[in-house]
């Protein structure tokens, strides 16, 4: 799935150059319209009593982006674990790789924070999207 951004102004700094934090709010950003382009939204998530909280991220810059930028997301899931998935984007803009990265996501109890298995309704869709998704049910 490919999500796009426009840059504001607020995602710069005053040279007009993308802050580097503010890549891991596009992640974010893609990771939600992801699930919207699967027909989820993180309010399944909430029904299901869980919650995907961030264990691990990345991101290689490799160019600046700018204001007025239109950036094209590529975000995907090549892994998913019994009680876990990782997510995988790549940044563009008109072609140019300007940032690629990932987030390693655990699947916890919203009460209680421990680890739970993938809701098997959620296994199902991000599965049927990722044919070659490297599946764990541990």
């Amino acid at each position: 799935m490919i999500y796009q951004h426009r840059v504001i102004f607020g995602d710069t700094d005053q040279m007009g150059v993308v802050y580097y934090a503010n890549f891991f709010r596009f992640f974010e950003a893609s990771r939600a319209a992801y699930f919207r382009s699967l027909g989820r939204s993180n309010r399944d998530l909430d029904e299901w009593g869980i919650g995907l909280p961030v264990t691990e991220a990345h991101c290689r810059y490799r160019r600046s982006a700018h204001y007025e930028d239109l950036l094209d997301i590529q975000v995907s899931i090549p892994q998913l674990r019994a009680a876990s998935m990782r997510f995988v984007y790549r940044i563009e803009r008109e072609g140019t790789l300007l940032a690629e990265g990932f987030t390693v996501h655990a699947c916890v109890g919203s009460a209680d924070g421990r680890p739970r298995r993938v809701p098997q309704p959620l296994r199902d869709v991000v599965l049927a999207d990722n044919p070659g998704a490297d599946e764990a049910r541990l």
